[in-house]
């Protein structure tokens, strides 16, 4: 979605090898602070992971952290798996560029929370064990819906994990002065590796608590990025917003909405798509679901959202002073000069707030958000890879391929084999995708997620009829459209921010399919559940209906 998620929930414009150079030229005097940043955060998490992996004993330990954490600490990492980096830059970025239609995307980042508040968490909490699919085969063949549920979780969860691997090479290897093509490679292989350390020592209990210090991080970096922001206009945000719009060139229109979306009735569609996908793909998010089976109860899944929503909630409102912020201090040209995304505008911004590109104080700041953004890459795919390795060796080794007959000692190993063989993929493909447009695939992840997972979740707790069938139709249906109409869309080819840039074969007109894919997915579970002759049994969604509802006989 470059032009829909361009800047947004994805580094697509750090996929440019040619971006951020504004950024990294202001660093380059400062590079060995900038590296002791990084390796004092690889250091501090590397030690926690060892600490986590040796309190690591069982199945429960390695795929939910033995159920031990608190609703707040559950909240502070649901936070960290949530506000990626690409987030981070990318809504900054947006707001910088396109003013009040930039901010939308901070408010449906949050409006989706309640959706996973509301329907999800507490059921899921009590219904499953460690994945998705646990929910799913409660009450259904086991074989068949399983493989449904972990073809989708690791398709997501690839194509997320590969969108924020291939930024994260480019924006690490600009901001240390990596320019060989090997030299990048490199980068994308040392994130994997420590993607794959920090899940296979540390398990839920390692990767939670690198999640957690990186929430820390985040708000810290930009509670102190707003503070100065808001310094320099005497804690005026009229006059912050004043000097915005008269900044940008833009005029009132800067703080109006229609600047981006609402020029023709293709784009309000596309934005309609995309919010569909956003708001709905949360609460089906692999990496989010598995992160409620980390409490003890129900009800500190329930806080755990509640503390999330607040923290990702302030987050979200100091974008205001960071995208505004960025208006109002910097200048477009520059903005877009540096990446044309606008990815770089919380940066630049960090640099200038603290003194401009010259200034010890500018590059102690940019130094600072650059290892923040650096921690929350490596916190996001840890918790992807956690994800993807969960469903492989849970749902696929073990109840699939050993039919339920395989030891929990073999889980773990499965579950360990796994990430070693993700990570070397993610690594494979985020190398070779480091020159591309990654745009689609974050908004793929979102829109298989919202198009496959979610009908299947809702139906499965909510519908007494949902049958076998019904739940393959919906998974397989939303699955195989969501990527069939990204596919044939302008994200992909036929436009000069398409993945492939020389191609044309695109017939889809919109940039996200979620209009069309999420309602098939909900229509395909009906229809199969419906047409199917294999009656539910009542008495199973009766036990699940109670056990959802009250957490009896919960793990």
């Amino acid at each position: 979605m470059s032009g829909t998620l361009t800047g947004l929930t994805d580094l697509t414009g750090l996929a440019d090898p040619t971006g951020l150079t504004t950024v990294a030229a202001g660093a380059s005097e400062h590079r060995p602070l900038i590296i002791t940043l990084f390796g004092l955060f690889v250091v501090a998490t590397l030690v926690i992971t060892v600490w986590a992996g040796r309190q690591t004993k069982d199945a429960a330990d390695f795929y939910a952290g033995g159920r031990q954490f608190t609703g707040f600490q559950n909240g502070l990492a649901i936070s960290g798996d949530y506000m990626s980096a690409a987030s981070f830059l990318g809504i900054a970025g947006a707001i910088a560029l396109f003013g009040y239609d930039g901010f939308l995307y901070s408010i449906g980042f949050l409006v989706a929370w309640l959706v996973a508040l509301l329907l999800v968490a507490e059921p899921l909490r009590n219904s499953g064990r460690y994945t998705m699919g646990d929910v799913l085969a409660y009450r259904m063949r086991q074989r068949p819906v399983r493989t449904a549920a972990g073809t989708s979780t690791i398709v997501v969860s690839i194509f997320y994990l590969l969108a924020q691997m291939a930024g994260a090479g480019v924006l690490v290897s600009l901001l240390l002065g990596i320019t060989s093509d090997g030299g990048k490679v490199a980068v994308v292989a040392l994130v994997g590796v420590l993607m794959i350390v920090y899940v296979t020592i540390g398990g839920m209990k390692g990767t939670t608590w690198v999640q957690m210090i990186k929430a820390v991080l985040l708000i810290a970096g930009a509670l102190l990025i707003t503070f100065l922001v808001l310094l320099k206009f005497d804690f005026n945000i009229s006059a912050l917003l004043g000097q915005a719009a008269e900044n940008s060139g833009q005029g009132t229109k800067f703080l109006e909405p229609g600047l981006k979306y609402g020029k023709d009735s293709l784009t309000k569609l596309d934005f309609i798509s995309l919010g569909l996908a956003l708001v709905l793909g949360t609460a089906g998010l692999p990496h989010i679901l598995i992160r409620f089976y980390t409490v003890p109860t129900a009800q500190a899944a329930r806080k755990s959202v509640n503390w999330a929503i607040g923290i990702i909630g302030a987050f979200y409102l100091m974008t205001i002073a960071l995208g505004f912020g960025a208006a109002a201090l910097l200048k477009r040209a520059d903005i877009l000069a540096s990446n044309k995304a606008g990815n770089t505008a919380a940066p630049l911004l960090a640099q200038e707030i603290g003194g401009g590109p010259d200034s010890t104080g500018g590059a102690v700041l940019l130094a600072v958000i650059s290892a923040v953004a650096f921690a929350t890459i490596l916190a996001v795919v840890a918790g992807l890879t956690l994800a993807s390795s969960s469903s492989f060796a849970h749902d696929l080794y073990v109840n699939v391929i050993r039919k339920g007959k395989a030891t929990e000692k073999e889980e773990m190993r499965a579950a360990r084999w796994s990430t070693v063989v993700i990570g070397a993929v993610a690594i494979g493909l985020g190398a070779l995708a480091r020159d591309l447009n990654v745009a689609g695939l974050v908004a793929l992840a979102f829109a298989v997620a919202a198009s496959a997972n979610l009908p299947t979740i809702l139906y499965s707790l909510f519908w007494k009829r949902f049958s076998t069938r019904g739940a393959l139709w919906s998974i397989y249906g939303g699955l195989v459209s969501a990527v069939g109409l990204v596919l044939f869309s302008p994200v992909v080819s036929g436009k000069p921010t398409s993945m492939f840039k020389d191609a044309d074969f695109y017939w889809f007109p919109l940039e996200n399919p979620g209009i069309i894919s999420i309602p098939l997915g909900f229509l395909l579970g009906w229809l199969g559940t419906v047409l199917s002759k294999e009656k539910a049994d009542p008495q199973k969604f009766a036990e699940l209906e109670v056990r959802s509802l009250t957490g009896t006989g919960a793990h």
